[in-house]
């Protein structure tokens, strides 16, 4: 009698995609936590997606994507919401040419990429190569990781407090003007309201008068990002930021994060270092890739 061989299927790699945050985060939670700085923005925007429903960024509902083979390991992750560019997480380079081919992709409307930088130029080919888009270099940040937190060695006057719903309209103003300055969009209502129902805002108040704002994400798996950090320029190079960016990073420890990341403008080097300075440490550095302008 034959022995029976035995036959291995080799399933291919593919992108999936959904969007329910709760069945991206079945399939693709471990992965999203082997990384769990790296995939922050997919991590919180995920989390989000689940507790404030599809809608929670307004317009089309947010698309959640993972690369593997069918039934096989996650090894790549990528997320796109309405008005915003597509964020792609840690994926192998092998991933990048098939995203980019993606039928999901093409029934939306995605005109630049947030990278990391190491994968910009597969990116910018891919994009070029199957999408027909060109692609350039528009704005550079770095990502930071807490490690031994460091309050400043010269506090500034005043004191941090957490943001309550008697704040509301600061913050709201607030978190408008940091949109409008860093050329983001979103509904900035109903990011305050979210942030306030688990109470991820704080103020820093000299006597009566509020002269900072910063926020943290939710702790997802361990993970909380800080950001936004505003003062109005009439406040800003005086310390309030920095104090009160200790104030949330210490939160965010207090409330079960192990990993607390933010990112900073590389174009700013007076943040990189304050950063730095408590305790701070760089990741990777992620570029936002977006379409050439057009010739006269």
């Amino acid at each position: 009698m034959r022995a029976l061989a035995a036959v291995a299927t080799i399933w291919p790699m593919i992108w999936s995609v959904t969007d329910d945050a709760g069945d991206f985060l079945a399939v693709a939670g471990d992965f999203l936590r082997t990384a769990a700085a790296e995939n922050t923005v997919v991590l919180t925007v995920a989390a989000d997606v689940r507790a404030r429903g599809a809608g929670a960024f307004g317009g089309a509902e947010t698309l959640f994507g993972w690369y593997g083979s069918i039934g096989g390991p996650v090894s790549g992750v990528f997320l796109h919401t309405h008005g915003n560019p597509l964020h792609l997480g840690v994926m192998p380079v092998e991933a990048i040419g098939p995203l980019a081919d993606s039928p999901a992709l093409a029934e939306r409307t995605v005109s630049s990429v947030n990278t990391d930088e190491r994968a910009a130029a597969a990116v910018v080919a891919a994009w070029r190569d199957r999408a027909g888009t060109s692609l350039r270099v528009q704005d550079r940040e770095r990502l930071y990781r807490l490690g031994a937190l460091t309050p400043l060695e010269r506090r500034p006057p005043g004191r941090a407090r957490p943001a309550t719903a008697a704040d509301r309209d600061l913050l709201v103003a607030w978190h408008q003007a940091f949109n409008d300055e860093a050329g983001q969009g979103g509904d900035s209502s109903a990011r305050v309201d979210d942030r306030l129902s688990y109470g991820g805002l704080y103020l820093w108040h000299v006597d009566d008068t509020p002269v900072c704002m910063v926020g943290h994400s939710r702790v997802v798996s361990g993970m909380a990002r800080i950001g936004p950090v505003y003062s109005p320029p009439e406040h800003r190079r005086r310390g309030y930021a920095g104090a009160l960016t200790v104030t949330a990073s210490q939160a965010t420890r207090d409330g079960g994060a192990t990993t607390t990341v933010l990112f900073t403008d590389l174009a700013n080097p007076t943040s990189n270092r304050l950063y730095r300075r408590i305790g701070y440490v760089p990741v990777a550095d992620r570029v936002l890739l977006g379409p050439d302008p057009p010739t006269a």
